[in-house]
């Protein structure tokens, strides 16, 4: 996994390149509301710092965001490119947004997985995550 990078998103240039990957994702990653540009740069208004690509000679081999609201972090929009997969770049990409989440002084996060994307599930917890419950709610407010 030599020449990959891992970097702060740079908005617009990695927007379209971006969005591509997330929609090429066949589970976990769904593009919605949330990921318009409008919304992408609210994002980065609050905290850039934890908007993170992997990018391999020019082009873009993973994704993942952080949010930190200053009590609990939240990580989503994990997504490595198919040519890059099982190649520890998932891995490498949370490592450095959950040190990321803790220099900033949060001490739990959270991530939501799809009931029935089990290989994420598998991924999670063998980097130390916990599954809590499948209890989870959300509300469009918009």
């Amino acid at each position: 996994m030599t020449g990959i990078i891992i970097r702060e998103f740079r908005y617009p240039a990695d927007y379209a390149l971006t969005i591509r990957l997330w929609q090429s994702m066949e589970q976990g990653v769904r593009v919605g509301p949330s990921d318009a540009p409008a919304e992408i740069e609210k994002k980065l208004e609050r905290d850039p710092d934890l908007f993170l690509v992997a990018e391999s000679e020019g082009g873009l081999a993973g994704t993942v965001i952080g949010g930190y609201d200053g009590r609990r972090g939240f990580v989503y929009h994990l997504a490595v490119a198919a040519p890059f997969r099982r190649s520890g770049l998932g891995s490498r990409l949370m490592n450095e947004v959950e040190g990321r989440l803790r220099r900033k002084g949060c001490i739990r996060s959270y991530l939501l997985v799809r009931p029935d994307n089990f290989e994420a599930m598998r991924h999670y917890q063998k980097l130390g995550w916990r599954l809590l419950d499948d209890q989870v709610f959300a509300k469009d407010l918009a």
